[in-house]
């Protein structure tokens, strides 16, 4: 019997809020010594009382109706109940049944085809204090204590690893385009979870048990669980054997799950509204004025590239990749249209040779010296004749290295064009005198090799001459030595 993987996610972000989500501390806490950004809230002493961070909220609600989700007109917090180092109270304020939204989608591409993955949820939470084993010795950081932490939980909707990892890598470039979280993994601001069974294949219904992986810290260490876990299940079930609901760690080391405890359900928890904390009323207006924070997203930004510029969907992607790239190609757009400069021209100069300069020096986009406006004045330039597109790329390295306009370096190192035909002419009755055997070898049949010829004099120019006439005046030449 053939087999399928049933996958659903559950993703971690922390917010980007200036102070925690219960209490006054820095949420700045990143490279600070241990336990420095900590309070009576945070460490969970006896009488501290917490205050809701309404930044926090705000950021949970604008990523759920990014993700198509429903606001509820009342939402809650809840304890959750659960005894580990790493959390001082015994107890972490989280939601339970009204969180702030639900039953919203992503979509995501697999080789072509769109597939929908249901959100079941959207809610907000505590992160938890950071462990540390070293020694023999375990050691706790309360920094991270506190920190607003946004669940967002998947339907067991993603059947190949192909499609976890699709649907992670979306959500994390939309909470990155909305500006609510880092997505910095290595940081620790985004984790996953993941839950994985087996059904029959052509089966709808879901499997009665599954396994949960915890606390995968990156892509590649979630896309490596799964594929283990799915070999490991695989494995159980073709033997005869059953898969025993738990929760499993991931030892990157070895590249292998490992038991950590028998999988809890909702009760285990004994979850019950927090008694600390006034239950929210969530205004239709205030959703409104919320969603009408919304950026254009990613998806959205591809489509009208490609319907109003007629960018291929490769070119819209690429661009559509990062924000900042994505505004940055904007502006140069807005900027060329009024100057009658070509987007694909435009996108075309950004995906080749920014991008390549941008990986040679290891820069991101807003370290570029390059303003968006003068992309169009440089491919101005070689619409206008004044420069070859050889030179524009000599030109757009010195632009790139010190930020000067294009007009200017063409200017003060004489690189403009050579357009005059008498002096092309000369040059090319030298480049001919000098290379005979060439000659000889078109003479006699060789039409390829104009090709040498032709560079020879783009060569003699310093690649200044204008390439078309070049062309022109080789041919012309060496159609009167024929005659």
């Amino acid at each position: 019997m053939e087999f399928e993987p049933v996958i659903g996610l559950e993703v971690h972000a922390q917010l980007l809020t200036r102070s925690k989500m219960f209490c006054a501390c820095s949420a700045d806490y990143a490279g600070a010594p241990p336990n420095t950004h900590v309070c009576p809230v945070c460490l969970g002493m006896p009488g501290s009382l917490p205050t809701i961070n309404r930044i926090a909220v705000e950021y949970t609600i604008l990523t759920a109706l990014a993700l198509n989700c429903t606001i509820p007109e009342f939402a809650k917090f809840d304890r959750k109940n659960y005894h580990y180092p790493d959390l001082m109270k015994g107890y972490q304020i989280s939601q339970y049944d009204l969180p702030l939204s639900r039953n919203g989608y992503l979509l995501i591409d697999d080789a072509g085809v769109t597939k929908r993955i249901g959100i079941r949820r959207v809610h907000l939470e505590e992160d938890t204090a950071k462990l540390f084993h070293v020694d023999g010795a375990s050691l706790i950081d309360v920094n991270r204590s506190g920190m607003p932490l946004m669940e967002i939980v998947s339907e067991p909707d993603m059947h190949s690893v192909e499609e976890a990892r699709l649907y992670a890598m979306k959500l994390r470039q939309i909470l990155r385009y909305l500006g609510v979280c880092s997505g910095d993994m290595e940081k620790g601001a985004m984790r996953f979870e993941a839950n994985i069974s087996l059904r029959p294949k052509g089966s709808t219904l879901l499997p009665a048990t599954r396994v949960e992986i915890k606390n995968l810290n990156s892509l590649r260490a979630m896309v490596h669980a799964i594929e283990f876990e799915i070999a490991r299940q695989t494995r159980i079930v073709q033997s005869g054997g059953t898969v025993e609901q738990e929760t499993m760690g991931w030892d990157e080391t070895r590249n292998t799950t490992y038991p950590q405890r028998s999988k809890e359900e909702a009760h285990d928890y004994r979850y019950f509204p927090e008694p600390d904390l006034p239950p929210l009323e969530i205004a239709r207006a205030w959703v409104e004025e919320i969603r009408a924070r919304l950026p254009e997203l990613p998806d959205q930004k591809r489509a009208r590239w490609m319907n109003e510029l007629g960018l291929s969907a490769y070119d819209a992607g690429v661009l559509a990749a990062e924000r900042e790239i994505a505004d940055y190609f904007d502006d140069a757009v807005r900027i060329g249209r009024a100057r009658g400069v070509d987007a694909k021209a435009i996108a075309n100069w950004i995906t080749g040779e920014l991008f390549r300069l941008m990986k040679e020096t290891n820069i991101e986009i807003s370290a570029v010296k390059i303003a968006p406006a003068q992309i169009p004045d440089l491919i101005a330039l070689v619409s206008a004749g004044t420069i070859s597109h050889t030179i524009a790329k000599t030109v757009f390295e010195e632009m790139f290295a010190t930020g000067q306009d294009a007009r200017a370096i063409v200017q003060a190192k004489g690189l403009a064009q050579i357009s005059d035909r008498d002096a092309l002419a000369e040059i090319v009755e030298r480049v001919l005198v000098e290379h005979p055997k060439q000659v000889a070898e078109y003479l006699s049949g060789k039409e390829p090799v104009v090709r040498y010829l032709i560079g020879q004099v783009m060569k003699a120019t310093r690649g200044q001459a204008n390439p078309v006439l070049v062309n022109e005046l080789v041919l012309e030449k060496l159609r009167q030595l024929k005659t």
